[in-house]
């Protein structure tokens, strides 16, 4: 009679356990802490601001100048374009960073022609040592 008894708190508990089991993952799934939406947001706010960076780093290597100082170190600006493309947000974040200060500075009169080829030469190598890495 005992053996009888154990056998059917065994098949209780068991019971139990896979209701708990079957019943906790499908209220968990329903509270999520983000939201889809707020997920999706982030994904788009993401990409627009990498698309932003890599315009700006575009625009500043589409430059007169920096066509020149491309030119006269004998590099290739489609390879230049490339390596921009293939670089993680981070990396281009900080370069459009850069390329904004050193910008801002050239306006603003606290840099020259010459420092400004200088930092054009500096974000290509950057850019192609980041390639190679990879």
């Amino acid at each position: 009679m005992l053996t009888g008894t154990k056998q059917i708190t065994r098949v209780a508990v068991a019971c139990l356990f896979f209701a708990v089991i079957a019943v906790c993952p499908a209220s968990a799934a329903q509270d999520h802490v983000v939201s889809p939406a707020e997920i999706h947001g982030a994904a788009v706010a993401a990409t627009s601001a990498r698309e932003r960076n890599v315009e700006t780093v575009t625009q500043f290597m589409s430059s007169p100048r920096a066509k020149e100082a491309l030119k006269s170190a004998h590099l290739n600006t489609a390879q230049v374009k490339n390596g921009i493309a293939k670089m993680s947000d981070e990396e281009v974040a900080q370069l459009a960073k850069r390329v904004n200060m050193s910008q801002a500075d050239f306006a603003a009169g606290h840099a020259s022609d010459r420092d400004l080829i200088w930092l054009i030469l500096a974000v290509v190598v950057l850019i192609l040592v980041i390639i190679a890495v990879r």
